[in-house]
């Protein structure tokens, strides 16, 4: 009897949890993040879950960027849409296209009437997700910007001054040239994601303007004009550096051999993201140096800012009152000092918020690992510009690959500078043409 009694007071709390587990309010989040990033998402999901027992969010990785928004606008019309969808900062003019798709942040917070104070965050990453009245329209999650790494022993063996990264271009030039006859290393510099650094962000930190309509954030009618002379002429100054050695093509995209360059020693810098920075320590058998995107001094208001890559996480429509008021905890829960600041220190990536910078440093990390704040000095060392701010373009992924395949063009001797950039410019209007077309 005592026996049968324990086995159904067990089997009761059992069907007791079981029921307490299927009263939360469950949502679903589709990210791109995998390996050791992936498990750090899990875990900043993983302490929302245990900080409270009304919402249970359920991470879902989907793989890359893209494949996720593409798996996700099939979802949609299935109407089995995620709640919460991880979109790379280039998708950003074709979310806000999706009208009657997305779930405004300003909007969803307010309506639940959740704690949300936009001034709170880093003006620099807030900008890029804002509508022109300057309402956020996605949640920052993981925003980078791309530094410099470099190899303080072969900048030793070269005789340069490994505390002092060469500052501008021509800097660069005469370091790789030095590091290259004393046979420290075959290669100066090598690049990832050249679209992304050598000419998003090297526009925007030099102040240039990237297209019309401020880089597209007053309207999906920009066009194009970076085929300037100061653009075509780096690319021709990239292609001619190649050519003595001091510069290597890593490959377009991601220049997926781009970071190995680095890391077997063969080229002594290489442009990277900010979240990088772990992989790279971790990949690296030597000591790493840390350093700001160069500039042309002869450009006048060089170095502004330069503009944050990463992704947002957006909020998709056709759910439940009380799962949306789930998502606007969850994203109360991810604006905490405490949680933004470990989430920038474990992974490289920048803190969103004014609040989880001022901890971090309050915490000696920055002391503790220099050249850790280079990201956020590089993002806020002047106040960003309509040149500055980012980019706001529909079919932006297409139109990446474009200028990718256009400066590989460059590299493989194929054209010039100009015409590249020209070309580039053509085909880059005609997709931005054809959103404009696909709005009205």
């Amino acid at each position: 009897m005592l026996k049968r009694t324990y086995l159904t007071a067990t089997a009761l709390t059992l069907t007791m949890a079981a029921s307490m587990a299927q009263a939360q309010t469950q949502i679903d989040w589709w990210h791109a993040m995998g390996g050791e990033l992936g498990e750090l998402l899990e875990g900043v999901a993983a302490g929302f879950n245990e900080s409270q027992s009304d919402y249970e969010v359920i991470p879902s990785f989907r793989g890359t960027y893209a494949e996720a928004m593409t798996g996700a606008i099939a979802a949609f019309r299935a109407n089995q849409q995620p709640h919460i969808l991880q979109v790379f900062e280039v998708g950003t003019g074709t979310m806000m296209g999706a009208e009657g798709a997305i779930y405004p942040i300003y909007q969803l917070m307010a309506d639940n009437d959740v704690n949300f104070d936009p001034s709170a965050y880093l003006d620099t990453i807030v900008s890029y997700y804002t509508d022109p009245d300057g309402n956020m329209l996605s949640f920052p999650f993981n925003s980078s910007t791309p530094i410099m790494y470099y190899n303080r022993d072969i900048f030793e063996a070269a005789g340069l001054d490994a505390d002092v990264p060469p500052a501008t271009w021509a800097e660069m030039e005469a370091a790789s040239l030095q590091i290259i006859e004393s046979g420290a290393a075959p290669c100066g510099f090598t690049t990832s994601w050249p679209s992304w650094l050598m000419l998003e962000n090297f526009t925007a930190w030099h102040n240039v303007p990237l297209s019309t309509q401020s880089n597209g954030f007053e309207g999906f009618d920009a066009e194009f004009v970076f085929n300037t002379d100061l653009v075509s002429t780096h690319w021709d100054n990239l292609k001619a550096w190649q050519d003595d050695g001091a510069f290597r093509w890593g490959g377009p995209g991601p220049g997926p051999d781009a970071a190995p360059l680095f890391y077997a020693g063969e080229c002594a810098m290489f442009f990277g993201s900010s979240a990088s920075r772990a992989g790279v320590l971790n990949n690296a058998d030597f000591e790493v140096g840390f350093g700001m995107q160069p500039y042309y001094d002869t450009v006048e208001g060089a170095p502004q800012n330069t503009i944050i890559g990463g992704a947002t996480l957006w909020v998709l429509t056709g759910h439940e009152d009380e799962e949306y008021q789930g998502i606007a905890q969850f994203f109360e829960y991810l604006s905490q000092p405490e949680v933004q600041a470990k989430w920038h220190q474990d992974t490289g990536y920048l803190p969103i918020t004014q609040a989880s910078f001022d901890l971090t440093r309050e915490q000696g990390y920055y002391d503790e690992n220099p050249g850790s704040d280079i990201s956020i000095r590089q993002m806020t060392l002047n106040p960003p510009t309509p040149n500055s701010s980012g980019l706001r373009f529909g079919n932006y992924v297409q139109i990446r690959d474009i200028i990718s395949e256009e400066m590989e063009s460059v590299m493989s001797g194929v054209k010039t500078g100009q015409q590249a950039t020209d070309d580039a410019v053509r085909r880059g209007n005609v997709l931005l043409r054809e959103f404009e077309a696909s709005m009205n």
